[in-house]
């Protein structure tokens, strides 16, 4: 049935407009049964939730909140994933607004799910119960927006009325954050039971409603071991912030036990994936994510031309391949690219560019990554990676001095200078891109750019600032005159089963380590060497290697800018220690012009923003005026 993607494509485009505040009018202007007389009254209802689910998708802005056209700094650069070259201080939260958006969506699903049985004679049993779990998923999918963010809310299950209740009446409590999560998991167990196992791509299945589950359950267990904020309502005496501890093992168990339902259903994406070949798993990767019907693919956001788009190729691509005014202003962190597997480290896993003191040296630039993980290729663009067709060139700047006797240090290792400074010698540098540029003649008699077609520079806010662009998602095959505003159309990808092997190999870590037995220690390696097998990484050995934050990290490297690492480190309650006074670290390539080779440096941001993490930002902000009207208690510290 293609009937509910089109009308969930047209109520997408009105709810996500970045230029249009369309105020629908209330339920009784229509009556009941113009909408539950019919299927197509029924699909539209449904289009209008789904289009209102807030995925933290293309289109989600930590500062602009969900539904807007422009999110050009998206969660990496809060996470340390990337930095950006907009980027003006370390110290970023949510600034999200949604608070009043959930309520209206909660509203709706309430009426739906109250009126529907009224009409339910006009339907199959099979398409009443399949739209009951739709509902109940997506109230789900809200509540748990909703705690992640603010702890302990207002549970409303059922519509208000108004002047039939009072005010009084109507001024809910906050419920704990532990009945926020227990109302999560009735939703899913009941929504789980009422769908099929399969339904039109963009909508819910029961093993939706099980993945989202895992994933929830896992914050929620989380919560309960590593929090260290509460918040007690002086009234009620409820906790609104934060989980008892002896809670956690429970909420790992339900995490685990939903990841394992998808097992048997679901698998890993290798359609052109090949055992020992390096560029096959880059590429199976890479199209993993523009394959909608994925063996993968659990819930999907589709989106079509012209009804409903997005602008991601627009702003993630490569500075050398805009057409439109926009490109990439974001840069993958070296942090983030040490993670991987497959080029020259340390005793303490950072980057090896020095022998002996002196950089080494390469023939090509690809060379320092020729034996990269290709998960991590798919992930991130490298200096001088094909894409389009054309290598994408990424450099820092020309030596022009000696190379007799080998290459020095450029600058004092941990230092912040600057490569335009005097400390720098015999350096050809430039801030300036594109036609800006000055080729430099080089020894040969060739003309070079200072730095690639796609930077590094600064001047335009818009190049590869640490030496690496963002690859995931960016669609190769979409035409150079597409890729401007709002042109986009791939899916996004809200739950896969890569995320639910991590899930259930995360929540078998823990009941390992509360007790739980081996067994569980034993199917967490198997999940993680699962995913690591795909990605073309190197196996785990024994399951003696695996520990929680081998999972973790697996984690971090699988689901890299998929908006999800922002949420693991506030649950894991580490964000404040992995940021507080962290300056990033890059990664500069530099030909050198008497040698011809490339050699790499790398180095702190050269803009030196300088993160911190603020411990009140584990829970948000309520709304002040929510606060102050409605009395309902402030969160820590706001």
């Amino acid at each position: 049935m293609k009937a509910l993607r089109y009308l969930w494509c047209l109520a997408l485009t009105f709810t996500m407009s970045a230029c249009l505040d369309l105020n629908l009018p209330p339920l009784n202007v229509i009556q009941d049964t113009d909408v539950f007389g019919s299927q197509n009254g029924i699909y539209s209802y449904l289009a209008r939730i789904y289009s209102g689910m807030p995925m933290e998708d293309f289109r989600y802005s930590p500062e602009r909140g969900f539904f807007n056209g422009y999110t050009m700094t998206g969660m990496s650069v809060m996470d340390g994933e990337a930095i950006c070259a907009n980027q003006s201080k370390g110290a970023q939260s949510e600034n999200t607004k949604y608070w009043r958006d959930a309520y209206a969506s909660l509203r709706d699903i309430n009426y739906f799910l109250e009126t529907l049985p009224k009409y339910a004679s006009n339907f199959h049993d099979s398409d009443v119960n399949t739209w009951k779990g739709e509902m109940l998923f997506n109230r789900a999918f809200i509540y748990f927006a909703m705690v992640k963010r603010y702890g302990g809310i207002p549970l409303v299950n059922e519509v208000l009325k108004y002047p039939g209740q009072s005010i009084d009446e109507l001024k809910l409590p906050r419920s704990s954050e532990d009945a926020v999560y227990q109302q999560v998991k009735k939703d899913l167990d009941d929504a789980y039971s009422l769908l099929p196992e399969t339904n039109e791509l963009g909508r819910a299945t029961k093993y939706a409603a099980a993945a989202l589950k895992s994933r929830a359950m896992l914050f929620a267990g989380s919560i309960a071991r590593y929090n260290q904020i509460t918040l007690v309502d002086e009234k009620s005496g409820e906790r609104l912030c934060g989980i008892s501890a002896e809670k956690a093992t429970e909420y790992f168990k339900e995490a685990y036990d939903a990841a394992k339902l998808l097992e048997g259903h679901f698998s890993l994406y290798k359609d052109d994936w090949k055992a020992d070949d390096k560029e096959a798993q880059y590429q199976n990767f890479v199209n993993m994510f523009f394959n909608d019907r994925s063996s993968e693919n659990i819930l999907i956001r589709q989106y079509l031309y012209p009804s409903s788009v997005h602008g991601y190729d627009c702003f993630a691509i490569p500075r050398q391949y805009m057409v439109g005014g926009y490109s990439s202003a974001i840069g993958p962190t070296l942090d983030f690219v040490e993670m991987f597997d497959g080029f020259p480290k340390d005793e303490n896993g950072r980057i090896k560019t020095m022998e002996n003191g002196k950089y080494v040296l390469y023939d090509n630039l690809t060379d320092f990554f020729r034996n990269a993980e290709p998960r991590l290729r798919a992930t991130v663009i490298l200096p001088g990676e094909q894409f389009k067709g054309e290598a994408v060139e990424i450099w820092r700047g020309i030596y022009i001095g000696s190379v007799e006797g080998g290459i020095s240090p450029l600058i004092p290792e941990g230092t912040l200078s600057k490569y335009e400074s005097s400390e720098c010698k015999d350096l050809i540098v430039t801030s300036a891109s594109g036609s800006g540029q000055v080729p430099y003649q080089l020894s040969n008699g060739q003309l070079m750019n200072p730095a690639g077609r796609s930077g590094c520079f600064h001047n335009d806010n818009a190049s590869a600032i640490s030496g690496f662009s963002v690859r995931k998602y960016l669609d190769p095959k979409l035409e150079a005159s597409l890729v401007v505003l709002n042109r986009s159309v791939q899916s996004w990808i809200e739950l896969r089963y890569g995320e639910v092997l991590l899930n259930r190999a995360e929540a078998a870590m823990e009941l390992a380590e509360a007790g739980g037995g081996a067994n569980y220690k034993e199917d967490a390696y198997a999940c993680i060497n699962e995913i690591r097998e795909r990605a073309g990484a190197t196996l785990l050995e024994d399951v003696s290697e695996i520990t929680i934050e081998v999972v973790r990290v697996e984690r971090r490297k699988e689901l890299g800018f998929e908006n999800k690492l922002w949420w693991d480190l506030k649950r894991w309650r580490t964000l404040d220690k992995e940021q507080n006074n962290r300056i990033y670290r890059i990664l500069m390539p530099f030909y050198a012009d008497k040698a011809n080779k490339w050699f790499f440096d790398a180095r702190y941001d050269e803009k030196m923003i300088r993160y911190t993490a603020d411990s009140r930002w584990y829970y948000l902000d309520i709304p002040g005026d929510i606060v102050n009207s409605d009395g309902i208690p402030q969160n820590p510290g706001y």
